[in-house]
């Protein structure tokens, strides 16, 4: 008997490991995880490419200074989540969520045609306008995205299926960032980064058509069109439950963390590692698989739970090895002379200083780089599972919305952050090396203000040392 429940047992632990993959088979997951994927994807292809081309082929368009325009054009992409994330959460409240992705969807394709019209034409102000509209195409998207997965999934699959999407996110960012490079870099870039944003958006529109009903969970929610006052009531209603106020904070830190440093990874393969375009896409390519594999790991380390405990697990994970990056940085840079310059191959086969001793430095930097993207991953994931539980079923689109404002809040604090940082004579390693530990005030302050994750920490470890 004893054998047999044994047995029993390990069956039902291989299912639960295999549990977020499998839901790829099933239809209330597999069109929601392409739609979304190939929204993400299709918004970084042709943000990419517009700043790509701004940033070669500035006169072509614009009598505009390049430096400028690659500047402010994030920014016109970020401003419509401050601008409608308070109306979009009420939409997607008020009305059933798979026809608000559809007609995101076929948004998006007019989007894309107006785009093209921009490449086409070389109208800095058509891709502009058209590079807003995106903005506006992921802040409708948005709130639906993270209300559609506990309306589909039960509770032990939410981790398992927020780890799915945010490593299908991060993936699709990535791609998309390649290929956006890729195409505005072509002779031809006009016709065929149109056909390709034009193809991506139809094929999102084909998925979406399979995305199951949602009822609304708000049907006569009267809309507030006003975004101010809309905003302001988001932030009131979320800010009278502190528990999932501090989780937006937390969530909210991430992305100033993580804006800070990919802000910087640019600037940061070039100046500081000598590096050329193809380092940078490594550093990008090293973050997001990083993220992918901690996101897919968090349904195994909390065991299909919505565990608290892996919040201050990644988020120690992102000091430590923050700091370690600005050490290997630092160790890199003072190794090189001003002639070397390298690109991704020769910045992976370097092993030796200038004086011929052997060194690892650039590894180091490569799995600090890979395990703060992890360890990230770890830290966000159970913290939307959480806000997804807790909030109330008739508000929680609306307070993803709130989540979303508050994200872009902090993202837009963490550049004048990082403006201010070197204002004061400090450099991209130092900022990494700030920001490693600004995270352990952060942290300080949220186990203060809520004590249950530093208990939800230490049990973990209890429960997960007597596994081992």
């Amino acid at each position: 008997m004893h054998k047999l429940q044994s047995n029993y047992n390990k069956i039902i632990k291989k299912t639960h490991m295999s549990n977020q993959f499998t839901l790829m088979n099933e239809q209330r997951f597999r069109p929601f995880f392409f739609t979304q994927f190939l929204g993400a994807f299709n918004d970084n292809v042709f943000k990419t490419s517009l700043i790509t081309l701004v940033a070669f082929h500035a006169a072509s368009l614009t009598t505009i200074d390049g430096a400028t325009l690659t500047t402010l054009l994030p920014g016109l992409f970020i401003l419509p989540f401050f601008l409608f994330s308070a109306t979009a959460g009420q939409l997607a409240d008020k009305f059933e969520k798979s026809q608000i992705i559809r007609y995101v969807k076929v948004f998006e394709i007019g989007i894309m045609l107006f785009a093209s019209g921009g490449f086409f034409l070389h109208n800095i102000w058509l891709l502009a306008a058209a590079l807003f509209m995106m903005g506006m195409h992921s802040t409708i998207f948005g709130p639906v995205k993270y209300a559609y997965l506990p309306q589909h999934l039960k509770e032990n699959e939410l981790i398992g299926g927020n780890g799915m999407v945010e490593m299908g996110s991060f993936v699709a960012i990535l791609l998309g960032q390649v290929l956006g490079a890729w195409l505005a870099m072509q002779s031809q870039h006009e016709i065929i980064t149109s056909i390709a944003i034009l193809a991506i958006a139809t094929l999102g529109y084909w998925t979406s058509r399979g995305v199951p009903n949602s009822p609304a969970a708000a049907p006569k929610l009267q809309i507030n069109w006003n975004p101010i006052t809309e905003t302001y009531r988001n932030i009131k209603f979320i800010w009278h439950d502190q528990t999932i106020w501090l989780a937006i904070i937390a969530i909210s830190w991430f992305w100033f963390y993580g804006a800070s440093l990919l802000a910087q990874f640019p600037n940061f393969a070039k100046n500081v590692l000598h590096g050329d375009e193809s380092v940078f896409i490594l550093l990008l390519s090293i973050f997001s698989l990083g993220i992918g594999i901690g996101s897919l790991m968090c349904e195994k380390l909390s065991k299909g739970k919505v565990e608290l405990g892996l919040v201050l697990f990644g988020a120690i994970g992102l000091t430590l090895f923050g700091v370690d990056l600005y050490c290997a940085a630092t160790s890199i840079h003072a190794s090189l002379n001003n002639k070397d310059f390298f690109d991704y191959a020769t910045f992976l086969a370097r092993n030796h200083d200038t004086q011929g001793h052997i060194i690892f430095t650039h590894w180091r930097l490569l799995a600090d780089i890979a395990l703060i993207g992890f360890f990230g991953g770890l830290y966000i994931v159970p913290l939307y599972a959480h806000i997804q539980t807790h909030a109330e079923k008739s508000h929680q689109s609306r307070v993803i919305a709130a989540n979303n404002i508050l994200n872009a809040l902090f993202m837009v604090i963490s550049a004048a952050f990082s403006v201010w940082i070197f204002k004061q004579g400090l450099n991209i390693p130092q900022l990494f090396l700030t920001t490693a530990l600004v995270n352990i005030l952060v942290m300080a302050y949220l186990c203060v203000r809520q004590p249950s994750y530093m208990k939800a920490f230490l049990t973990w470890i209890k429960e997960s040392l007597k596994t081992i």
